[in-house]
């Protein structure tokens, strides 16, 4: 699940943000005020959007950001003074005070970079560990003294299974060996 996650030293700040967010149709999972806390919050989310202040309680915006899970973006919500000081490597920001219209294409804007990545993250194949490919040759051996398969034939055979199946090459191997 995505998650909006916001974050300021003062609950009052973050309460605000997040009433503008709800009032635009978004969903804040939650409210923090410390960088602890956040990080907390979004240990049951799948990717996200943390909206942060540039000093909070018990850290800075960057210590946030380099302990944030991968596929979570950062909005940093500080004055212009502070803005000219920051790293924005791969940070989104917007200066204080701002406009609620600003914030909300903002928002939208990293929802669907998250979007694009948790889609690019599900079409990367995942590798494969030395035991899972050790299982797929074994259960090809199989096929090949069997059934007197060519190593690609039982590999096909392998991949229409799992297709088939529904369920991972690694599994239908296992099936294979298992009969």
């Amino acid at each position: 699940m995505t998650g909006i996650v916001v974050v300021f030293p003062r609950v009052e700040d973050a309460r605000g943000i997040k009433n503008v967010l709800v009032r635009s149709g978004f969903t804040v999972h939650a409210v923090c005020t410390t960088g602890a806390q956040a990080i907390s919050a979004l240990e049951d989310l799948n990717g996200g959007i943390v909206i942060s202040g540039y000093r909070l309680a018990d850290m800075m915006y960057l210590e946030l950001k380099e302990c944030l899970p991968e596929g979570v973006s950062m909005l940093l919500l500080a004055t212009r003074q502070h803005l000219s000081d920051c790293d924005m490597r791969d940070i989104m920001f917007l200066p204080m005070p701002l406009k609620a219209y600003e914030l909300v294409e903002a928002v939208h804007t990293l929802l669907r970079q998250c979007e694009r990545y948790r889609k690019k993250r599900r079409e990367t194949p995942r590798e494969k560990s030395p035991e899972e490919v050790e299982l797929i040759e074994r259960a090809k051996a199989l096929l090949m003294e069997k059934k007197s398969m060519t190593e690609i034939q039982a590999h096909k055979y392998l991949q229409k299974c799992s297709m088939d199946s529904g369920r991972s090459i690694v599994e239908s191997a296992q099936m294979i060996l298992m009969m």
